[in-house]
């Protein structure tokens, strides 16, 4: 029997309520992770009763699509949220409950309480929950952090916030240049603003690129009329007398500007996982292949949880979309007894920046030196289609392989096509493919799309050529 508990404002039950006798799961959080959970589970089970509880407004929709709605690249806000909670009441029978935050979790007792948007607290039961609780923007404890123009970017609502902003602004700074910093820099720049990226490390993109692949980057958005200045911290944000951004300090030289940006990272969510008495890891949530924490009958995925990177076996974090989807699948299909594991990460990424693209798999050169492990790098730079075939663009490969040959990482940056060439490294580095391999695979071929040698061959080509030399000269 399944019960729902309704509490006065000193926290004494007023009612319970009993109802029906079958198997109760909650997932608290409506990112991709919790809702890929919710609609395994229904794909396989359609008796559950399923219950999403969550702190937003707007459901079912992905924060990387934010920034190019900020730059009208996309239409509207509206635009890039694929289903409301009524969608998924009436075709999946998923009850999400909106604008509500869960206090406490009971785990003893398999009970949860939450606060509604009514500012009501009710109790429910369950035999199985989902923490897909995702993970806070960062901001430093910098002063001024708190004035009007400072904003953080994670939800539907920051980019509303942000976008109105912008249009009676004339300038910012974007604290951190990651993907979703960079993104949103250069939708700034593109609505007319002057903008300037802070970054502490010495390159931008600094857990995506190797610094040699960065400044390719770099050089194109500088180009775009973005300004950089990189090893240097944000010091301290000022206001005017209304308590509005007029600029930032950043090395104890002054900057005006009319709006921050911070997008210093993000930090997983894991208050009710420790109320709930869950292990936690050295970052996040600890959890099995099975996506099950350290109590049976609770699971956590997403932004919120540990992951093993595939390469050095060690524990990682993997903040993206298709990590969380992946992970919601496999605790959906476990809760309804279906064997489901969830794999080693190589943390796959790709961004769209203007007209360049993004992506990298796999351990950087950076990385390897930091795992004290030796590489030999390969690289190609070439076209994406036949020479002569016109609207061909640059893409500059590189492809990182230990003293194996093995590949163990690949980063590419270009005009066109890169998405599709990091998932077939992706596949080719699970695999443990070597640079001899890759340089002797078959490639398809068409001028309009292609080179007649792939470019991934090209850069393989390279790393071979490289091995020859070295075992020559031994």
């Amino acid at each position: 029997m399944k019960f729902i508990y309704i509490y006065d404002k000193q926290d004494t039950i007023l009612n319970i309520i009993k109802i029906g006798e079958e198997m109760r799961v909650v997932i608290i959080g409506s990112g991709a992770a919790g809702l890929t959970t919710a609609s395994t589970i229904r794909k396989y089970n359609k008796e559950m009763d399923i219950i999403v509880i969550t702190k937003e407004k707007h459901i079912a929709y992905s924060p990387c699509a934010i920034p190019y709605v900020i730059c009208n690249e996309i239409p509207s806000f509206e635009d890039i949220v694929m289903h409301t909670p009524e969608e998924y009441k009436k075709d999946r029978n998923i009850n999400v409950i909106t604008e509500s935050e869960v206090l406490d979790i009971d785990s003893k007792n398999n009970k949860i309480i939450y606060k509604d948007k009514g500012n009501n607290k009710i109790g429910l039961t369950y035999d199985y929950l989902v923490l897909a609780t995702g993970g806070s923007p960062f901001v430093p404890p910098i002063e001024g952090a708190d004035l009007e123009g400072v904003f953080k970017l994670r939800t539907i609502e920051d980019g509303m916030k942000i976008k109105e902003y912008a249009e009676n602004s004339k300038s910012a700074i974007v604290a951190g240049a990651g993907a979703i910093g960079l993104e949103t820099a250069y939708a700034l720049k593109k609505l007319g603003l002057d903008v300037i990226v802070v970054e502490m490390a010495p390159q931008i993109l600094p857990r995506a690129l190797d610094i040699d692949m960065a400044k390719i980057v770099m050089k194109y958005l500088e180009d775009a009329g973005i300004k950089f200045i990189l090893e240097k911290p944000l010091g301290k944000i000022v206001g005017d007398e209304d308590g509005k951004v007029s600029g930032a300090v950043i090395d104890g030289d002054l900057y005006n500007c009319d709006m921050v940006i911070m997008a210093t990272g993000v930090r997983p969510n894991t208050e009710l996982a420790k109320k709930a008495g869950c292990e936690i890891g050295r970052w996040a949530i600890k959890v099995n292949e099975k996506m099950q924490t350290s109590i049976p009958n609770i699971y956590a995925v997403g932004d919120c949880v540990e992951v093993v990177d595939l390469i050095t076996k060690q524990i990682t974090l993997s903040p993206f979309g298709t990590t969380a989807v992946r992970q919601g699948k496999v605790a959906g299909k476990n809760i309804v007894g279906i064997d489901a594991k969830f794999n080693p990460v190589l943390n796959a990424m790709v961004s769209k920046i203007g007209d360049i693209e993004i992506a990298g798999t796999g351990m950087s050169e950076l990385g390897a030196h930091q795992n004290r492990l030796d590489v030999i790098v390969g690289r190609a730079r070439a076209l994406t289609r036949a020479r002569y075939y016109p609207g061909g663009k640059l893409i500059d490969i590189k492809l990182i392989c230990d003293m194996n040959k093995n590949i163990v990482g690949c980063q590419i940056v270009g005009g066109e096509r890169v998405a599709e060439r990091v998932d077939a490294m992706s596949i080719a580095i699970a695999k443990n493919m070597t640079c001899d391999e890759l340089a002797n695979m078959e490639f398809c071929y068409a001028p309009p799309v292609s080179m007649v040698i792939d470019p991934l061959a090209l850069a393989a080509e390279n790393a071979c050529d490289k091995f020859k030399k070295m075992e020559k000269n031994e």
